[in-house]
């Protein structure tokens, strides 16, 4: 089958910048003639269309794309075993299903031969590695109300990403109430396997947007409203320009790539049990660091101004998050040694350590003293170190004659940075 690249930015997730060369549709276009088209585009794409309606179909499917995915037929008992006690287990809720496909979507199991073998149930090293395909009209039986779902996209079998849309002159907010009622009513059925929904994109064709399963409970939680709109995105170019309509939208944010990227690399999912699936400008920023630490990395350019760079923010985009991620990812880069989150005040550090930490418990150093700061730059263990301006220059003037760290590739992460440090 030939698939046709439609939107290609060098394995960029958001594509650099975006033209829409579709012919503005008639407000009186249908909610099937919508579903139809956004199928076709993802076919076009590579995705493979299933006709998938039911939880038996959904569950046989999801054993031969496992088998794929790990190189291994399961026995029956196999089988049982993992779907049973890992993927379908019945203590789990949606938050554990969340945690399983982002922090631990590996499952130990016994083999009948007497080995065990690693499973996992999504490739975050090998993301070209996950099998996608799309299903339409699947019908949820055993909840408080039968539901038929429009479009849900499978990532190795599992439902990942789920659609709802609209015709063209209906208000976004239908499909946003229409999820709703299914995360109420009948999600949860039979096997609950579309807890396993990380992503909720909801469009009337004009319209687009996106946000991730936890949050609406979490608007809720602190606002008490439950039907609070603010915590949707759009979707967007590097430049920012938003891109609303859903074929544009299937274009870019359902490249393979990008939503691979978006699934495995640009989601958080917090120690608040949260998840946070990041913005496009927070993804370009992320992207554009690691991109230029790789090239200071291969071409040995420290201390120039080269080596290093800013990122322009403003109060409530989200900067934190930006850095977490931009230091979680970097720490796992070739060559690099530690990830250093400098602040510029004492305060900051104690409130950085606390946002981090929300992020992902224990996940950074942090240290009360110049003294502390030198210990956890010797141990091989702390990746990411969080400190203040002032103890790192004081460890600098300790050790004019030298130290071990000086040898090592080292990326410093500003908070509040201004151009007069840029290569200082």
């Amino acid at each position: 089958m030939h698939y046709e690249t439609i939107a290609e930015s060098n394995e960029s997730t958001v594509v650099a910048e975006f033209h829409s060369n579709n012919e503005k549709k008639s407000a009186y276009e249908s909610e099937a003639e919508l579903e139809r088209a956004f199928i076709a585009l993802l076919e076009k794409q590579g995705y493979e269309f299933k006709k998938i309606h039911n939880e038996k179909g959904l569950k046989d499917n999801l054993k031969e794309q496992l088998e794929k995915l790990n190189d291994h037929h399961f026995t029956p008992k196999e089988w049982d075993t993992l779907y049973s006690q890992f993927i379908a287990n019945k203590n789990d809720d949606y938050k554990a299903k969340t945690k399983k496909i982002q922090e631990d979507p590996i499952f130990n199991l016994a083999l009948e031969n007497g080995k065990t073998k690693n499973i996992k149930i999504i490739d975050k090293k090998n993301i070209h590695r996950n099998a996608l395909q799309v299903i339409h009209q699947y019908s949820n039986k055993g909840g408080k109300y039968q539901n038929r779902y429009d479009v849900s996209v499978l990532v190795n079998g599992l439902p990942l990403v789920h659609v709802e849309l609209k015709k063209r002159g209906v208000a976004i907010r239908e499909a946003f109430n229409q999820i709703k009622r299914y995360k109420r009513d009948s999600f949860s059925a039979e096997d609950g396997l579309f807890e396993f929904v990380q992503i909720f994109v909801i469009s009337n064709g004009t319209s687009s947007k996106y946000y991730s399963n936890t949050t609406r409970i979490a608007q809720l939680e602190k606002n008490h409203k439950a039907d609070t709109f603010e915590f949707t995105n759009y979707w967007a170019d590097s430049k920012n320009n938003n891109i609303e309509d859903l074929m544009d939208f299937a274009k870019s944010f359902f490249a393979k790539c990008s939503l691979l990227n978006v699934l495995t690399r640009y989601c958080v999912f917090t120690s608040e049990e949260v998840l946070l699936v990041m913005r496009p400008y927070q993804i370009v920023a992320v992207e554009r660091i690691l991109e230029k630490i790789k090239a200071t990395h291969d071409s040995k350019t420290y201390k120039k101004s080269q080596s290093g760079g800013y990122i322009w923010h403003t109060t409530g985009s989200g900067k934190t998050l930006t850095s977490f991620k931009s230091a979680t990812l970097a720490k796992e880069l070739e060559g690099v040694s530690k990830v250093l989150f400098v602040v510029d005040r004492k305060d900051l550090d104690y409130q950085t350590m606390k946002e981090y930490d929300k992020f992902q418990k224990d996940c950074a150093n942090s240290n009360t003293s110049t003294k502390i700061l030198k210990q956890q730059l010797e141990d091989f263990n702390a990746k990411i170190i969080i400190t203040t301006i002032q103890k790192l220059d004081k460890f600098v003037k300790s050790h004019l004659k030298g130290h071990a760290i000086f040898n090592e590739e080292v990326v410093m992460i500003f908070d509040e940075c201004h151009r007069s440090q840029l290569g200082s």
